[in-house]
């Protein structure tokens, strides 16, 4: 055993240089590393490393390993290798001093390196999602205006109908009139608007008299207690200046009606009870004051019910917009996401699968028969592996296809079994998937946003079945019609009539965002067709997606 062999048991690549800078020793993974080495000075001119040095002519300087051998003391670097392919490695470099000769050990990190780039995309990443959060804030500040907008009306509602039912004007003061002649025993009762300030009014609503729409004004001393905003009664023979006189005394009672200090009208009852107001006055007032409220609000309705309207259009519009901003930002990021994976693993997998071919060649000249064997299977498994990794990526860039922004003919057959075959870790071993597929013409459509649809649905559908299951799947082509029905034996939905909802999801906190099949409905809808569900809780889902060709 020579000296040096001990490095051999090293995970790290090593080399031994002796003081003229010769190769005396390489380990190995040295070997298997850098299969391409020739000699020392080669192998120096492949590493780099970034260290700002002084002003030389001496190009060594340049070299981790000039700087290595020339160092008194122990030496250490990050450096990059450049491969005979053009491809670049990563490796901590540390060296040791014995003797006269100099030890370099050379730590693979490339994979570390890799790492840190992706983490740092990860992180830009992070930053859109964060922004899109940011969005869906302010989206929620503006569904939270609207909505409190609303309550504000149910709330004025609910403060009229303490006199009233409705929010019609003329129902509300036939309600209240007919209350309060009922109250005082009144033979006559009618409600009139303030004109020019309550110097006169015009009756607009009445019980037992055919006054309405006639101007009116009353007395100096009635007009005093009317501005006073008092209740006024006293005993009468005229209602009012320009009316006929009784033809005997009555009591009449007239209630102010103000908003905000402001005089809207007056309620008059005309009855020949008499009328003691000191038992009644605080009922009357509150009765005056969620008149004058009714009213105003009735008046005011109109205009809020139109701008309800214009925000419940707005707020639908905005969901709708939050829905493809969100959707949109997830497909592009889930693309680069994965061209970047999928590059990354190409790049092993390309290696790891020559160096398989390799292996196969050498398992040939084995001697022992059964270790040659032995060998020869473990080669077999690799290569399928190789070969299920290699459809993998090829099904990853096939389902997200970014670039199929136009209506496209698409096999919506094969398009099912792409989404099956990502879905695989969800369904390996434990769903039973039955696909009854009927004979269908290629469908114009946009094939990645279809994916999307089944890909939520088929997920939905794996994710319900606790223990095992089946999901069946049918597709078929009538009256000019796709349709496909996706059918699974699951726990079933609670409410399936919510399923559609934005934000509504059956799973636990934290697992389900309740937007997949929000925007696979609203992708349906950019089809023209329509998606349908039917659920029995225990027994199991069925959605159902209908699609016109003629789309």
């Amino acid at each position: 055993m020579g000296k040096f062999d001990l490095f051999n048991k090293f995970s790290s690549a090593v080399v031994v240089l002796n003081s003229n800078m010769e190769t005396v020793f390489i380990n190995n993974v040295f070997k298997r590393s850098f299969a391409d080495f020739e000699n020392i000075k080669k192998f120096s001119h492949k590493l780099n490393y970034n260290v700002c040095a002084l002003e030389s002519n001496d190009v060594s300087v340049h070299s981790p390993i000039i700087q290595a051998i020339k160092s008194l003391q122990d030496f250490s670097a990050y450096v990059t290798y450049q491969a005979s392919n053009n491809e670049y490695f990563y490796y901590e470099m540390s060296t040791t001093k014995k003797g006269n000769y100099t030890i370099i050990f050379l730590t693979d990190v490339t994979a570390k390196h890799d790492l840190e780039n992706l983490i740092i995309k990860n992180q830009g990443y992070l930053k859109k999602i964060s922004l899109l959060e940011a969005d869906n804030k302010n989206l929620s500040k503006i569904k939270l205006k609207a909505q409190s907008q609303a309550m504000k009306l149910l709330l004025l509602n609910n403060i009229s109908n303490i006199i009233r039912e409705s929010i019609d004007v003329n129902y509300i003061l036939n309600s209240a009139l007919a209350e309060l002649s009922q109250m005082f025993g009144a033979f006559r009762a009618y409600y009139a608007e303030s004109i020019e300030s309550g110097k006169s009014f015009r009756i607009i609503e009445s019980l037992n008299c055919e006054d309405e729409n006639k101007i009116i004004s009353f007395d100096k001393n009635t007009n005093k207690n009317i501005l006073k905003e008092e209740v006024y009664c006293a005993s009468c023979m005229k209602e009012y200046n320009e009316a006929t006189p009784f033809k005997e005394l009555v009591q009449r009672i007239v209630l102010p009606i103000h908003h905000h200090n402001s005089l809207i009208g007056v309620i008059v009852l005309s009855t020949k009870q008499r009328i003691r107001l000191d038992d009644t006055l605080e009922v009357l007032k509150g009765v005056s004051a969620q008149l004058g409220n009714a009213i105003i609000q009735a008046e005011l309705y109109t205009k809020n019910e139109q701008m309800v309207k214009d925000l419940t259009i707005a707020l639908n519009e905005l969901q709708d917009t939050q829905l493809k901003l969100i959707n949109s930002e997830k497909m592009a990021s889930l693309g680069q996401l994965i061209a970047g994976v999928a590059h990354e693993i190409n790049t092993p997998v390309a290696s790891i699968k020559s160096n398989n071919e390799i292996a196969k060649k050498l398992i040939m000249q084995i001697e022992d028969k059964d270790v040659q064997d032995l060998m020869q299977e473990i080669n077999q498994i690799d290569t399928e592996a190789i070969a299920r990794i290699n459809r993998l990526v090829v099904s990853l860039r096939k389902f997200i296809r970014l670039d199929e922004a136009e209506l496209q003919e698409a096999d919506i057959n094969k398009e099912i079994d792409l989404t099956l075959d990502l879905i695989r870790h969800e369904t390996k071993n434990r769903i039973n998937i039955i696909k009854n597929y009927g004979e269908i013409p290629p469908i114009k459509c946009y094939p990645n946003m279809l994916n999307q649809v089944f890909m939520n649905i088929l997920v939905n559908a794996a994710q319900a079945i606790k223990n095992k299951g089946e999901i069946t799947i049918d597709t078929n082509f009538k009256n000019n019609n796709l349709n496909v029905v996706i059918k699974d034996t699951g726990c079933g939905i609670k409410e399936p009539e919510k399923i559609f909802f934005a934000g509504y999801t059956t799973k636990g906190v934290g697992v389900g965002t309740g937007l997949g099949l929000a925007i696979s409905q609203k992708i349906i809808e950019k089809h023209n067709g329509k998606i349908e569900v039917k659920s029995e809780q225990n027994k199991g889902s069925e959605f159902t997606i209908t699609i016109p060709s003629g789309y």
